[in-house]
């Protein structure tokens, strides 16, 4: 099982990339996949064709607001994080034949995330299903890598867009990550759909970690996240989708 996380500035394109990852290793045989929507925007599932609500699933937050909000339960003792991890998996967890997907969800009421993220946690340590990826769409920012939502990662994506600050925040989230104690094999930096070239080689070399691609422009892609449709149907031919394939398949190449 291998783990991998999807980071960076809001508007860069991740979870376009997230998507497009999920289509390639769907389509190569590499299942059974876990995509997890740690983006309180939870805009992963619309762009994958999944409608949780009318699948009859519910968002972590919404699983949290029930049980400690609408129904009074206390949040003394057993951590409330745990407390609610069976209903994660029986009444969150959307089950499909291509991949499976849960989401952290937005908050409706006053508060950090800090609680959603902490049953996240727990959610993931405790997966016993054998999926052969974890996919994790981050939210934009960095304040979720110091709750270490998942502790040991594989690979770290963080895509980055045509500014200083996407610069200054990918060393930024290197440092956390490090310090924090977030385990992980490789970090891969990635260029937005932002950028009509690759990044300026000299601006990489400050960065100090491998560049590995970007994702191309792709008109057909923006009109279908527009629209709201399924990026598990984008055609084949998509510059936007042939590029994210020719990311993984070098960082997945034996």
């Amino acid at each position: 099982m291998k783990t991998i996380v999807t980071m960076g500035r809001g508007g860069t394109g991740k979870t376009t990339f997230v998507a497009l990852m999920a289509k390639y290793l769907i389509e190569s045989g590499n299942g059974p996949i876990l995509l997890v929507d740690a983006d309180p925007d939870q805009n992963l599932a619309e762009m994958v064709g999944v409608d949780l609500e009318a699948a009859g699933k519910k968002t972590i937050a919404e699983l949290l607001s029930e049980t400690f909000i609408q129904q009074g339960g206390t949040t003394v003792g057993i951590p409330p994080s745990k407390r609610i991890e069976n209903r994660i998996w029986q009444e969150g967890l959307y089950e499909g034949d291509q991949f499976d997907l849960f989401s952290v969800g937005t908050k409706w009421v006053e508060g950090c995330y800090c609680l959603p993220d902490a049953a996240l946690k727990n959610a993931l340590s405790s997966i016993t299903r054998q999926y052969t990826y974890i996919l994790i769409d981050s939210p934009g920012g960095l304040e979720h890598l110091n709750r270490k939502i998942a502790s040991t990662v594989d690979i770290i994506f963080d895509v980055m867009g045509p500014s200083s600050k996407s610069f200054a925040h990918v060393r930024r989230a290197h440092r956390v990550i490090s310090e924090v104690g977030i385990r992980f094999d490789r970090f891969f930096v990635i260029g937005g759909y932002g950028f009509t070239n690759d990044p300026d080689p000299g601006a990489l070399a400050g960065l100090g970690l491998p560049y590995i691609g970007r994702i191309a422009q792709d008109e057909t892609i923006a009109q279908m996240v527009l629209r709201g449709e399924c990026l598990l149907d984008t055609p084949a031919g998509s510059p936007a989708y042939r590029s994210v394939k020719m990311i993984i398949q070098q960082v997945l190449r034996p």
